[in-house]
């Protein structure tokens, strides 16, 4: 008794072990061969593909398994799959009989379930003991799986000829398309194929692959899975030839995914090679369609490259990505370089965001009058793209207008160091030195920005503008994100944890403010718009559209880089042209060169609607018709404008006041001459005289101060100024062909015509101007002082310096 008891203990141990080992045998992941990397559209449309790293075509494991290919595969493998335990009895005796019979391998008997086994342990040899070892772990496999699952498997993982692994890649490869898509004929022609890869695949061996194939067309007619009529015509359709080229629509993103795959697996361990995208074929297709047709006129010009990214605004989901023209068989157009993840100067382009950040500060109103006048700081002198000058132009045109002077005068009020912040909160990552380093060239496209980010910003200004009311007119950190292209929750590889978060929001407000307010966006999609656009806007007639677009071009330093970006309440579109190899090319900007893709693109999309005027966090507030300042007790002609509430302590207008004229209106008077009684006391609008002398120019309606009536002189103001030199400027004089050292011309205005001016340089007379003041000087280098002097004695200095040969 003690003895079989103890025999029992060592039984049941052994037994316990056995089924333990059995348990255990299955490992936990069962194929760890590399997959290809594939990319979807939403849809479920072959974007592009990439060889896996083992140079087999094999896409990841998809558990969708079309019903054809189930159907053909078990009619021809396994016709009990669906009722055995992993192994077959029946089939498996029937083999080993025939194969005895026929002295070798005739039938291996082996279910699909033993063959997931074989393909997953990379079992070559057909020998008694990995039979059984497949036997034993398909019995384990089936005990953990479904059934649907174990075909999955099969299907992403058996062979199908040279070196196309799994069912996708077959279709594809094959057929040109997915095995959703496929016929009975073609099923049938891929479902017989795992069954000898290597001695039957397209391409050799015709005859007996159609043979093979027909045979299982009739055995699905006896199993009633198809009729006569569609088993006589699968028949009769053609066998695959040479190998498709698989789908190359979005090669650059396919690399970005590539590239970026190992951090979104970090965030997410069930991100497989194969992913779905946000982005539309068609769309994606046409936008494609436009980039190479305006390459190829680019080209001309020696302009190769050209990108281009359509974000829906509400999802901030990518719907079309072109990283650059795509032509692989010319090296010398680098279009393997994806410019939408690529650094380049902006141009232009950022010049929206700090009307935007100078609106809600409350310093500037949306048409109040900018200094346009010859300008320099610390040696720079910054010029406008037509380089003409306004005197003074409204905030709104200004930006229409793209000018440069007036974006670096409101720079100089709001402080570079403040709009390097903004930029930073707003989600340019490019920003990597500090803020001096780009100092006030940041807003003229001194710095780095990709288009992708850039996309996301302007899509997170329009999105964020669109939620007001859900918002309740509060800032919503969660509404500014950047674009994503990853189609579902596996698709947020912009999400943040919550501490990320929470950190961000930190970042983007404070206790009471907050980056952008929504009066602010309002006016700044407004100012966006605008179709009057002289200088480098002047073409704005041969981009009509048939919905209301805010865009922005910008053009880099040297003709380098040419942008366009605009927006709707529904789609963002930004486009990129140039060499990325840096080299600029004469013409090149982005009014020429990317604006029109811009529109190509925009047509393509629906109609919308424009944003709504805001609800809440505005007031009206008075401002002058003439200057757009908020209007003092001296402005007369007043308009009512929504603006943000912080503009309540916006500056007065300085440009407004009032003076005394005599009873004809022709001349001022003072009480010193003329009683009050017989004055009139009228408001007007008067500007410095430098901004006067060009502005004048531009407005041929502007009235300059009357003269004061003859022994009635008062207070005259600043009747005198000097336009350049300004104060401390650093002049270079080039020297001549003849080696001599050219000349600079100075300019100088004057409340009065008719008035003689006297030029000095150090002390030194220069000459007499009268009418029109200026003089073409050519000073030594070094430090000097000019000095300029009316008929009257007033006079004005300026200080330069004129550099020499370094």
């Amino acid at each position: 008794m003690k003895l079989n008891g103890k025999r029992q203990k060592i039984l049941g141990i052994t037994g316990l072990v056995l089924l333990l080992w059995f348990w255990l045998s299955l490992p936990s992941q069962l194929f760890t061969t590399p997959t290809s990397f594939v990319i979807t559209d939403s849809s479920g449309n072959l974007l592009n593909a990439s060889i896996a790293a083992d140079g087999q075509w094999r896409f990841p494991y998809d558990t969708a398994v079309p019903q054809k290919f189930a159907d053909c595969i078990t009619t021809y493998e396994d016709k009990r799959f669906f009722y055995h335990p992993g192994v077959d009895v029946l089939a498996l005796s029937r083999a080993i009989k025939q194969n005895l019979q026929n002295t070798k391998t005739v039938s291996g008997g082996s279910t699909l379930t033993m063959q997931v086994m074989r393909l997953s342990t990379g079992h070559r040899k057909r020998n008694l003991w990995n039979k059984l070892k497949e036997a034993l772990l398909a019995v384990r496999l089936e005990c953990s799986y479904r059934k649907h699952s174990i075909l999955a498997l099969y299907a992403s993982n058996a062979p199908f000829g040279s070196n196309v692994v799994g069912l996708d890649a077959a279709a594809w490869r094959y057929y040109g398309r997915s095995p959703q898509q496929l016929s009975w004929g073609e099923m049938a022609a891929l479902a017989v194929l795992p069954n000898a890869p290597a001695a039957i695949h397209p391409g050799k061996n015709r005859e007996q692959l159609l043979r093979k194939r027909n045979d299982l067309l009739n055995k699905l007619y006896h199993a009633k899975k198809i009729d006569s009529t569609t088993c006589a015509l699968a028949q009769q359709e053609p066998l695959p030839g040479e190998p498709h080229a698989l789908p190359q629509l979005a090669p650059h993103l396919l690399d970005r995914f590539k590239k970026e795959y190992t951090q979104l697996h970090k965030q997410d361990k069930a991100l497989a090679t194969g992913i779905a995208t946000t982005l539309q074929m068609n769309l994606q297709q046409q936008v494609n369609d436009i980039i190479a047709r305006h390459q190829a006129i680019l080209k001309g010009n020696q302009v190769n490259n050209a990108a281009a990214m359509v974000v829906e605004i509400e999802t901030g989901n990518i719907v079309a990505y072109t990283g650059n023209i795509y032509n692989p068989a010319d090296a010398s157009l680098e279009s393997h370089v994806d410019v939408l993840n690529a650094p380049r100067s902006p141009g232009s382009t950022l010049k929206p965001i700090l009307y935007a950040a100078s609106l809600t500060d409350g310093s500037l109103l949306p048409r109040q009058l900018v200094p346009d006048v010859p300008t320099q700081i610390n040696g720079y002198t910054p010029q406008n793209f037509d380089l003409g000058y306004d005197g003074a132009v409204p905030a709104n045109r200004a930006l229409a207008r793209s000018l440069n002077i007036p974006a670096i005068k409101l720079l100089q009020q709001y402080k570079y160091p403040r709009l390097y912040n903004v930029l930073k909160q707003c989600g340019l990552t490019t920003l990597n030195r500090p803020a001096d380093f780009y100092g006030m060239s940041l807003i003229l496209g001194g710095c780095e920005v990709t288009p992708y980010e850039l996309a996301g910003v302007y899509s997170s200004m329009a999105r964020m503008y669109l939620h007001e009311r859900s918002n309740k007119g509060k800032w919503n950190s969660d509404d500014w994100f950047m674009p994503r292209y990853i189609s579902g929750k596996s698709g947020a590889q912009n999400e943040k944890s919550k501490k990320e978060q929470a950190a961000a929001h930190t970042q983007l407000t404070t206790a009471n403010s907050q980056l952008f307010t929504y009066p602010s966006l309002w006016h700044t999609f407004n100012a966006m718009t605008e179709v009057m656009r002289p200088g480098e806007e002047g073409l704005w007639g041969l981009f009509g559209s048939a919905q209301r677009v805010a865009w922005k071009t910008g053009t880099s330093f040297g003709f380098r880089d040419g942008w366009a970006v605009g927006f709707t309440t529904r789609y963002c579109v930004v486009v990129w042209v140039g060499n990325t190899s840096g080299e600029g090319r004469p013409g090149l900007t982005g009014i020429t060169a990317a604006a029109p893709i811009l529109f190509d693109i925009f047509r393509l999309l629906p109609l919308t609607n424009w944003f709504e005027s805001p609800t809440t966090g505005f007031t009206y507030l008075p401002v002058c018709h003439q200057s757009g300042f908020k209007a003092g007790t001296d402005c007369e002609n007043r308009d009512t404008v929504l603006v943000d509430k912080s503009a309540v302590n916006a500056p007065v207008c300085p440009y407004h006041k009032i003076i005394h004229l005599d009873k004809t209106g022709n001349y001022r008077v003072t009480a010193n001459c003329v009683s009050p009684a017989d004055m009139q006391h009228v408001s007007w609008f008067v500007l410095p005289p430098g901004m006067e002398y060009y502005y004048r120019q531009q407005h041929t309606d502007y009235k300059t101060l009357p003269p004061f009536m003859q022994g009635c002189e008062g207070d005259n103001g600043k009747i005198l100024d000097v336009i350049y030199p300004e104060e401390y400027s650093k002049i270079y004089v080039p020297l001549e062909v003849s080696g001599q050292r050219g000349s600079t011309v100075f300019r100088a205005t004057h409340r009065d015509n008719n008035i003689k001016l006297f030029w000095h340089i150090d002390n030194h007379y220069i000459t007499t101007t009268q009418h029109f003041h200026q003089v073409a000087v050519a000073p030594t280098p070094g430090k000097h002082v000019l000095t300029v002097i009316d008929e009257n004695g007033e006079s004005v200095t300026r200080n330069f310096t004129v550099q020499g040969k370094d």
